[in-house]
């Protein structure tokens, strides 16, 4: 896809997701917000992914280690036709497959299961060393949360890719400088996160995360090194009174906003 199919599809997107977290009464809609430009341009237009076939091995490997933005990656997953979409309706409901964190053995397309928090990119550095140990041309995709790099366990696995030379793994960080109830800035702020990278042996490219024309590139950048894109996003994007605004990490729109939230992404896909 070119980027103006791609932005038509993450809006598309956006509003699926909204809607689910409505009707659910939970989920984590700002940080789905943030990310689902990123997740449409990986499964739209970078993923060697088969949908008829998910487990195939040849398969690219995408991990969302930001598990609590699990429904932004379902309705995603069902636009590209790993699950029937009318199934997202089914979010968060008893006997739902569809959970809060995603679950690898109960969702076609989900990699590894994940939501403990710095859990995901040490699983994805041992994917992409498994391809480079039987000499496998896939690669590995990983995103976190820009709170979740706080976590020691991520900055082990980043030693570890850059000692392995996976220049077949590639980290996004979504920077939308907000966690869970507080700024990162008042938290533990990494930021300014590329020198970090750096510093461990990493290729870093920084970007607009909610711009295809930078996502796009960004992603298909193939280096030598382990590849990080601090990808600067904003939390609760396209919706104006989410939009980086921390109450917005798990609160859900009552019907007034929702009623405002859709009208607002209706307006983006004119």
């Amino acid at each position: 896809m070119q980027t103006n199919d791609l932005e038509r599809v993450a809006k598309g997107i956006r509003r699926r997701d909204l809607r689910a977290v409505f009707e659910a009464g939970a989920g984590h809609i700002g940080g789905e917000m943030s990310a689902i430009d990123i997740l449409t341009a990986l499964y739209f237009r970078v993923l060697n992914v088969m949908p008829d076939d998910p487990g195939n091995p040849g398969r690219d490997r995408f991990v969302l280690s930001k598990g609590h933005t699990a429904c932004a990656l379902y309705v995603t997953l069902a636009k590209r036709g790993f699950i029937p979409e009318e199934e997202i309706s089914t979010f968060l409901k008893p006997h739902s497959r569809l959970n809060g964190h995603p679950n690898c053995q109960k969702v076609p397309g989900v990699e590894t299961n994940t939501g403990p928090l710095g859990h995901g990119l040490p699983v994805a550095v041992g994917m992409a060393k498994a391809a480079k140990l039987g000499g496998a041309s896939w690669r590995t995709y990983v995103m976190t949360g820009d709170g979740e790099m706080q976590e020691g366990s991520n900055w082990e696995a980043i030693m570890a890719a850059a000692q392995f030379g996976l220049d077949n793994l590639t980290l996004i960080i979504d920077h939308n400088r907000f966690q869970q109830g507080a700024a990162l800035a008042d938290t533990n702020n990494l930021a300014p996160l590329r020198p970090k990278l750096e510093a461990f042996g990493w290729e870093v490219t920084e970007i607009n995360g909610n711009d295809m024309s930078e996502i796009v590139p960004a992603l298909e950048h193939r280096g030598d090194r382990p590849h990080c894109v601090v990808a600067h996003t904003n939390k609760g994007h396209g919706i104006s009174f989410m939009q980086d605004r921390v109450d917005w990490h798990h609160k859900v729109p009552n019907a007034e906003q929702y009623k405002t939230a859709m009208e607002e992404l209706a307006e983006e896909m004119e």
